[in-house]
C-alpha cells in the first residue's frame, strides 16, 4: 500500500492527497538492487579491510627495545614449501647454515661464532609456517628490515 503525502491543508485539520507518492525503504546492505550507497559500503569495506592488513603488518614490523627475545621475532604461514623457502633465502642472505631436524628446516643466518637469526620452516599441508627468532644482544647482520624483507619476498 503505498504511503499517502499531504500536499494541501485545510483549515479543519485534515489533509487531501493529490498524488499517491510511494515511499521506498531504504535498503540494507548488501543491496541487491545497486544503487550508489551500495557501491560506497563496498568500497568501505575494502578501505577498512586494507587498513586492518596495514595495521597488523606495521605491528608486527615494529621492534623496539622492549622486544621480548623469547618471543618470535617474525611467525607467519605461506603457502610455499620449506624447501623453497630454505632455498630462496639461501640464494638471498650472506652466511645461510641449513640443518634439518624431523619434518622441519632450520636455517641459521650470520656467522659461525654468533647468529642473527634463527629461521625454523615447519611444512603445514601444501605450504610451511615460518618462525624467525633473533636472540638478545645478537648482532643485525643482516639489518633487520633486510631479513623481513627477504621472508616476505620468499613466503610469497
Amino acid at each position: 500500500m503505498p504511503l499517502l503525502l499531504p500536499t494541501s491543508w485545510h483549515s479543519n485539520s485534515s489533509f487531501v492527497a493529490k498524488h499517491d507518492v510511494a515511499l521506498r525503504p531504504r535498503p540494507k546492505f548488501p543491496c541487491t538492487t545497486g544503487d550508489a550507497d551500495d557501491w560506497t559500503m563496498k568500497r568501505l569495506l575494502l578501505l577498512t579491510s586494507a587498513v586492518a592488513v596495514i595495521a597488523s603488518l606495521a605491528a608486527c614490523g615494529s621492534s623496539g627495545p622492549a622486544r621480548d627475545a623469547s618471543q618470535p621475532m617474525l611467525y607467519v604461514s605461506s603457502q610455499r614449501a620449506p624447501a623453497y623457502i630454505a632455498e630462496c633465502l639461501e640464494s638471498r642472505l650472506p652466511r645461510v647454515r641449513t640443518s634439518h631436524v624431523g619434518t622441519g628446516t632450520e636455517l641459521a643466518v650470520g656467522s659461525d661464532s654468533n647468529n642473527s637469526y634463527f629461521v625454523t620452516l615447519t611444512p603445514l599441508n601444501a605450504g610451511s609456517v615460518i618462525k624467525v627468532m633473533h636472540p638478545a644482544n645478537a648482532p643485525d647482520d643482516p639489518p633487520e628490515a633486510e631479513m623481513r624483507f627477504d621472508i616476505a619476498r620468499c613466503a610469497t
